[in-house]
């Protein structure tokens, strides 16, 4: 069976800037911070804010204090007035999308125009769309109710951003016949029109369709009611433990949407569900995926793909074909993976539930197996040499103070109290020690060319680098959630992206020309290939979401292993 993930589903521009204002005032303030109403309509979501000790107020109070932020579907004006003149710093987190369709109705409220809202009158939207109407305003949400409604002068059209294009189309076509002089604004949103092309499609292709998201989100119902309207099995779910799969036990393809409010976590955690209870039927398919699953949640992948990159980076020196270092290089990174794994419990609820789950319950088998192997990669290291053993002491060092309070520097946002509360400071300190344990450490036992050591380091931190990065885009929202500071937070996914493929086509370029002038072994230009593989995969992964984001980090793990076999012949 096969599950085809939607390439609109999840978060839509406005949701997503809603969250990461408010994410962003809970780090920035030291103030108590609310939102007026439900920020989004997920439950999921407002429960983490509630964790955060971010919580709603549904009416306004005399006397306040603190930052209370607008929804994303706006509010009607007034209510804004009374919020400041409250005693609250107002935070407008209102969608740009709404936000045009209050400017549209405001505008023509004031020349004495009607206002006539294609939408649900109880929705938060729609009453906050109201409110700019001065006390001109109409709803409906059926044909009947448009008919019923008084001919009047001078009207406009507008629709709830999140309305069903469809039905809107329908409304549309009846004025244009009936009342021509109204003006009809095309004011759904463009994410929403995607989205509802999309379901229609989808469900063309694929014997059921899955909708998550919440049961109080307008637009996540509509794609529910669009889907089931096709004739295929549709579900509507909040979450992954409501499904039936006996309604789905005839499909062989499945197409997975969410609605706009809906976080990438819920959907990556529904998918991961979904495939583990199809496994169950195929015992090979389930073993393999169980297989890979252990290598990726122990760190042992990523462990391999150190040891390979260590021995390709001996080899592109023409050191002889000892595995000594790359040993070593193995050792330290799964200590320091797994350490870092078990503080990042917190984080991994949203980006990794599974390995999250696997690290609570096995807490201490795992601090036994980071410590033997931290210890016995400094005893290498030792036999090695002083030098190696100290440069790998220290780099265990900032491994292990990273999350520990060690640095009380003051700064405009706060206390900067670990090294992992330096903004992008994962990010350098990965690629840092894996540049020094794959490069470095064989470098000083060997006394390496330094030209030569120069660039098999670029080449070794550029290939981590963009790894790493990868991995963070991947993990964005459950990074802001828990107040991360990484790269593509501080950047966005767009420019981080961009960086990560500037970053490996420098790489290319600097093993063929370091080959061409005998910096490197004879042969050094078949390396070349990985950053080219790793070019062609991230544009694709940057573009599709159907491949599953456990397929993506085993693909880009095991890319770093292919080095150490390509180096084999060299």
């Amino acid at each position: 069976m096969k599950i085809v993930i939607a390439k609109t589903a999840g978060f839509c521009m406005g949701v997503r800037r809603a969250v990461d204002m408010v994410l962003d005032a809970s780090t920035r303030y030291q103030e108590q911070i609310f939102t007026y109403g439900p920020l989004i309509h997920n439950p999921q979501v407002l429960q983490m804010l509630q964790e955060k000790k971010i919580f709603g107020i549904e009416k306004i109070p005399e006397k306040g204090s603190g930052i209370v932020l607008i929804r994303a579907h706006g509010v009607p004006p007034e209510d804004q007035v009374a919020l400041k003149n409250a005693g609250f710093t107002v935070i407008n987190a209102t969608c740009p999308r709404v936000v045009r369709v209050q400017v549209i109705i405001n505008r023509y409220a004031k020349k004495g125009y009607a206002t006539i809202i294609v939408g649900d009158k109880n929705h938060p939207e729609v009453i906050g769309l109201l409110g700019y109407a001065k006390g001109k305003g109409h709803t409906v949400t059926s044909m009947k109710e448009l008919f019923s409604l008084p001919r009047f002068e001078n009207a406009i059209v507008v629709a709830q951003t999140t309305q069903n294009v469809s039905f809107y189309d329908e409304i549309k076509a009846w004025c244009q016949v009936h009342e021509p002089h109204y003006r009809i604004c095309d004011t759904i949103c463009g994410s929403t029109e995607k989205r509802q092309t999309e379901i229609r499609n989808l469900a063309e292709e694929n014997d059921a369709i899955i909708v998550v998201g919440g049961k109080e989100s307008g637009n996540t119902r509509r794609l529910a009611e669009i889907a089931a309207g096709t004739g295929k099995p549709a579900l509507h779910i909040e979450d992954a433990s409501e499904i039936n799969y006996e309604i789905l036990s005839k499909a062989k393809s499945i197409a997975l949407t969410a609605g706009a409010s809906t976080p990438n976590w819920i959907i990556t955690d529904t998918y991961r569900k979904i495939e583990n209870n199809l496994q169950k039927k195929h015992a090979v398919k389930a073993a393999l995926y169980f297989f890979r699953d252990f290598l990726l949640k122990t760190n042992i992948l990523a462990s391999v793909g150190a040891g390979s990159l260590t021995y390709a980076c001996s080899r592109l020196q023409g050191n002889d074909r000892n595995l000594h270092h790359a040993l070593i290089a193995m050792l330290y990174v799964l200590s320091m993976q797994i350490m870092n794994n078990l503080f990042a419990i917190r984080s991994d609820r949203y980006n990794h539930p599974k390995r999250a789950l696997f690290y609570k319950e096995n807490q201490l088998y795992l601090w036994t197996l980071a410590v033997l192997s931290g210890g016995a990669g400094l005893y290498l290291s030792f036999l090695s040499g002083v030098v190696s053993f100290v440069l790998l002491l220290i780099m265990s060092f900032l491994g292990l103070s990273y999350n520990l309070k060690i640095i009380p520097m003051s700064v405009r946002k706060g206390k900067i109290a670990r090294i992992k509360d330096i903004p992008g400071s994962k990010t350098i300190l990965i690629v840092i020690a894996w540049g020094t344990v794959t490069c470095l450490l064989p470098a000083v036992v060997n006394h390496g060319n330094l030209l030569s050591v120069v660039v098999v380091f670029l080449f070794a931190t550029g290939l981590v680098f963009a790894r790493t990065v990868f991995f963070d885009i991947l993990a964005i929202q459950g990074d802001r959630i828990t107040g991360k500071e990484t790269l593509p937070i501080l950047l966005g996914e767009k420019q981080s992206f961009a960086i990560i493929k500037y970053t490996l086509i420098f790489e290319i370029g600097l093993i063929i020309i370091a080959n061409l002038v005998d910096l490197l072994v004879n042969s050094a230009f078949f390396l070349a290939f990985i950053p080219f593989c790793m070019v062609l995969l991230v544009r694709f992964f940057e573009k599709d979401r159907l491949v599953s984001g456990e397929h993506r980090e085993f693909i880009i793990e095991f890319l770093l292993i292919t080095t150490g076999l390509a180096s084999a012949v060299i």
